[in-house]
């Protein structure tokens, strides 16, 4: 079944806009087996946004937590299938850290808020 913009746009208003705007997005069309490169591109300044699929894998420890995120993000809808696969893949062949250095306690804070939470 084939719909047009138009349509989709009437019967699903909030998903045409989310598309439109791109910023709920997430694209992997490129694994960056250099770590420097991929701390490069993942600190390149950018408004604050809801976590990633990539961002909560930078959190993790191993590759068995990071399949297992990629599984809970899976099972609650919040990546695809395929999406799913892609990740696994990645993990099985090039490790957790292909998709950057691991983000630490605090990394949100200190990077959108200045020093960090106080204790």
């Amino acid at each position: 079944m084939e719909i047009d913009r138009e349509t989709f746009r009437k019967l699903f208003p909030h998903l045409y806009r989310e598309m439109e705007l791109g910023r709920m997005s997430l694209s992997i069309d490129a694994i960056r087996l250099d770590e420097k490169e991929a701390e490069e591109e993942a600190s390149r300044p950018r408004e604050p946004t809801m976590p990633t699929a990539i961002d909560y894998l930078r959190r993790c420890d191993n590759d068995d937590e990071a399949l297992e995120v990629i599984g809970y993000l899976e099972k609650r809808g919040e990546i695809s299938a395929e999406q799913a696969e892609r990740l696994r893949k990645q993990v099985k062949e090039h490790g957790v850290r292909s998709f950057g250095k691991k983000k630490e306690w605090g990394y949100y804070s200190t990077k959108y808020l200045g020093d960090g939470i106080e204790e």
